[in-house]
């Protein structure tokens, strides 16, 4: 793509309507790679899987007690993790959709799981203001370290290699750099929702509960870039990149889905965006391959796969 053209268009184009869920989808997660499926969670308490193209059903996960406030797919997709207000995180085997472990010990309803890029680590990230990383390969139900620098609510995790990042109610994120055994904490001022950084991890996208979303360095900490415009003030919205890392995109308390350009910050065509959920919007993700679709989810019960008109 040339870059005077800009970014590419936002996918506005309304492909199907997943309707399974009895209640507010909380989650919504592609599978890895370039396969068109899709995993939610929702109020319901189960975890279903979805042909994004034909629109189908293909299973029904039936385990959770609570809530499912949180998906993490590992990286060959055979299998998933998922958390809520359980307390427990529940690891599936995708093929015979059946839980091939359980993790307990937090003491409050667990808002995010993230699995490391082998999917032999999975971080967890609690009411109870504690991050837990377990070790898939080992045989003990206990964790391998606990984190507990945060004075809230943990609501995201990103973990990669060399780091651990975590978005807090507290209003800040903190970065753990594991090899060096250091803690790194930016202040955002209003609770933190979501945390993506970009593939080069060199910068990180935060959104917070104060209808801001910010691009910071993560070397120094330094706000590269702020997106207004959409309405973030009480609920968990999720900010994630569009394609190519070329803009920005956010679904808001209005059903409406914002974008920016990532460069300069400014709102893409149409301003303001039409209402496509009639409730809050709990998730966006854009497909990791494909230019032209992405998913949102809300807590109007439905999961919505958008694309560019072919």
């Amino acid at each position: 793509m040339a870059p005077s053209r800009g970014p590419l268009p936002l996918a506005r184009n309304l492909h199907v309507t997943l309707d399974g869920h009895k209640g507010p989808v909380n989650v919504a997660r592609y599978a890895k790679g370039s396969a068109k499926y899709i995993l939610t969670g929702g109020q319901d308490r189960t975890v279903r899987l979805w042909n994004a193209s034909l629109g189908t059903e293909i299973k029904v996960f039936n385990a959770h007690g609570y809530e499912v406030l949180s998906i993490s797919v590992a990286h060959d997709n055979a299998k998933f993790a998922s958390s809520g207000g359980d307390r427990s995180i529940f690891v599936w085997d995708v093929t015979s959709g059946t839980t091939t472990r359980r993790l307990p010990g937090h003491m409050g309803k667990i808002h995010v799981v993230e699995f490391n890029e082998d999917a032999s680590v999975l971080a967890s990230g609690s009411f109870d203001s504690t991050v837990r990383l377990w070790d898939l390969r080992a045989q003990s139900r206990a964790p391998i370290q606990i984190l507990e620098e945060a004075k809230d609510a943990i609501q995201a995790i990103h973990i990669d290699s060399t780091t651990i990042t975590t978005g807090s109610v507290d209003g800040y994120v903190r970065a753990y750099d594991l090899r060096k055994g250091e803690l790194r904490s930016d202040y955002i001022g209003h609770p933190v929702t979501a945390v993506v950084p970009t593939q080069d991890s060199q910068t990180l996208l935060v959104t917070s509960l104060d209808s801001h979303i910010r691009l910071i360095d993560t070397t120094n900490g330094k706000m590269l870039n702020s997106f207004t415009g959409h309405t973030n003030s009480s609920y968990r919205c999720r900010a994630c990149f569009g394609h190519s890392e070329a803009t920005v995109v956010c679904g808001d308390e209005n059903g409406m889905v914002w974008a920016w350009d990532l460069l300069d910050a400014k709102l893409l065509q149409p301003n303001p965006p039409p209402k496509v959920h009639s409730k809050v919007i709990t998730w966006t993700e854009h497909h990791p391959s494909d230019a032209g679709e992405m998913i949102t989810s809300s807590a109007d019960g439905t999961c919505k796969v958008w694309r560019h008109p072919t």
